[in-house]
């Protein structure tokens, strides 16, 4: 993410959109080279410091906005703040919906902390949506889940349709100014209970800034 944001500011003065799309599912349990179980570290830490590292860019060049790709995934998840790297019991629907409710919680506490800015804050539920996500667990499942998860394929959406809200957010005038919300099919819609915790989104703030060196 580091290099990621010094070749961003390399190459160009002013970023007017910063959407956090890229994300995994590992059906075993992994850690990152800095020792973080890799679905927390790739779905939250990472977006979570590459907005740090590019938020002073994003105000310069106000109005701008930034957009991250939650999921329906958190509904059923809560965020274990003494077990966040799952060393204890690891699920990969659990670390992952953990993960997606870390995107929601973020993006409460970053609109409250962009307010008075030219930078706005959202999150987006795609749906279901035909791609290659969790890929990367090709060898790890059965040939049985694998035809499951074909025949399931067939009805979700298609990649356009999943990006539709996404790109509402990052470019329609009809949500310039909105800031904290959660989308699905291009309108706010509430997220679960646990999404709307502004004690937990603080204390969340605060742990991933110690976490990823920034505290």
């Amino acid at each position: 993410m580091r290099r990621l944001a010094a070749a961003i500011e390399e190459r160009t003065p002013r970023v007017d959109v910063l959407v956090n799309n890229a994300g995994s599912i590992f059906i075993k349990r992994a850690s990152s080279k800095d020792g973080y179980e890799k679905t927390f570290a790739v779905n939250h830490l990472a977006p979570f410091l590459l907005t740090h590292l590019l938020v002073d860019t994003l105000k310069r060049s106000g109005p701008a906005r930034i957009v991250t790709t939650a999921s329906n995934a958190h509904r059923n998840a809560k965020i274990v703040f003494d077990d966040l790297q799952t060393t204890r019991k690891y699920s990969p629907m659990d670390a992952y919906g953990m993960s997606k409710l870390a995107n929601i919680l973020f993006t409460l506490a970053l609109a409250k902390r962009l307010q008075g800015t030219a930078v706005t804050a959202t999150c987006v539920h795609p749906g279901f949506v035909r791609t290659n996500f969790g890929a990367n667990n090709e060898h790890d499942v059965s040939p049985l889940i694998k035809r499951i998860y074909l025949l399931i394929a067939r009805f979700a959406r298609s990649p356009e349709k999943g990006a539709e809200t996404v790109v509402h957010l990052a470019a329609s005038p009809q949500v310039q100014g909105e800031s904290g919300g959660y989308y699905f099919d291009c309108k706010p819609i509430p997220p679960a209970a646990a999404g709307q915790d502004d004690a937990a989104a603080e204390r969340l703030w605060q742990v991933s800034e110690q976490l990823v060196g920034i505290a």
